[in-house]
């Protein structure tokens, strides 16, 4: 599995960058000839995917890195580190974005009308974000990696752009050229709304927020139907990036000895460990069944 991840982390960050190398290099080309700002806008867009997709791939790269003594439990928070460096990198292309549609805006005479190539580029752009944006997205959900999906998210908001950069060239070429700024001032607010998205996504994963519901049941169901074990319960998930540690309580017989609750604690664990491959590490603690007791109660000294 861990072999799959790194292959399939590293092919989708070197098809993010080329694809946006070469979507870099044709927006600004075709922007310039063509009189498009939104354009040029969407080219600097493009280029901050390429150093973005870098980032992601930095953090993925890390986030492999095996546990060691510094770091018993592994280097996956590296995976957020590196969405939340994104988040810091787009907005300040956004600003940069925006500031210049607003001089454009306030200064019409620096306006130009884009020409048919523009929206040739807009419509190509499109096509290639879709579909690299799609397969990003995919493969990072698939390895349950937060930066490859930061980087397919950030990727996504190119559709969008481009799409826009179609109706401005449209628009403006119907005799309201004002509409070209005001499509890079759109562009420039699509990325801090991506931005947004992002940063709240990778804060909860470093902040310990709680999985889905169904990872939760998926636990217990394992835990309760080990042979001798159930009613698991207090059960806590924290991510590491793409992988998890658990840690929950089940319920046995008390009348057991310390030895055979411990083999079952230990089985419950292994099984936990096999059904669910992005739990690394998993600790139960073993209840007699029937016991009162307040799991958040602390014991006075």
């Amino acid at each position: 599995m861990d072999e799959y991840r790194t292959k399939a982390g590293t092919k989708a960050s070197a098809v993010a960058i080329s694809a946006n190398i070469i979507l870099t290099i044709l927006n600004v080309i075709v922007g310039v000839l063509s009189g498009s700002y939104a354009l040029v806008s969407e080219g600097g867009h493009t280029l901050s995917d390429v150093i973005t997709s870098i980032i992601a791939y930095a953090g993925f790269k890390i986030g492999q890195k095996p546990a060691d003594k510094e770091h018993p439990i592994g280097h996956g928070r590296a995976e957020a580190i590196s969405g939340l460096v994104i988040v810091v990198f787009l907005a300040l292309v956004a600003y940069e974005i925006i500031t210049g549609a607003l001089d454009k805006v306030m200064h019409p005479e620096l306006i130009t009308v884009p020409n048919l190539y523009a929206a040739l580029m807009a419509v190509f752009g499109i096509f290639v974000n879709f579909i690299i944006s799609e397969y990003i997205i995919r493969v990072g959900r698939e390895i349950k990696s937060p930066a490859i999906v930061a980087d397919g998210k950030h990727q996504k908001t190119d559709i969008f752009s481009s799409i826009a950069v179609l109706v401005g060239v449209a628009v403006s070429n119907i005799g309201y050229p004002i509409l070209d700024p005001i499509v890079g001032f759109i562009i420039g607010l699509l990325i801090i709304k991506t931005a947004y998205e992002i940063a709240k996504e990778n804060i909860d994963n470093i902040m310990g927020k709680i999985p889905s519901q169904d990872l939760i049941n998926k636990i217990k169901n394992i835990a309760d139907s080990t042979p001798y074990a159930q009613n698991a319960h207090n059960i806590k998930v924290d991510y590491f990036g793409s992988y998890a540690t658990v840690y929950l309580h089940i319920e046995v017989d008390g009348s057991m000895t310390l030895d055979e609750s411990h083999k079952i604690v230990h089985t419950v664990e292994n099984n936990i460990l096999k059904e669910i491959p992005e739990v690394k590490s998993v600790m139960v603690h073993a209840c007699p069944i029937g016991l009162e007791y307040n799991h958040d109660q602390k014991i006075d000294e």
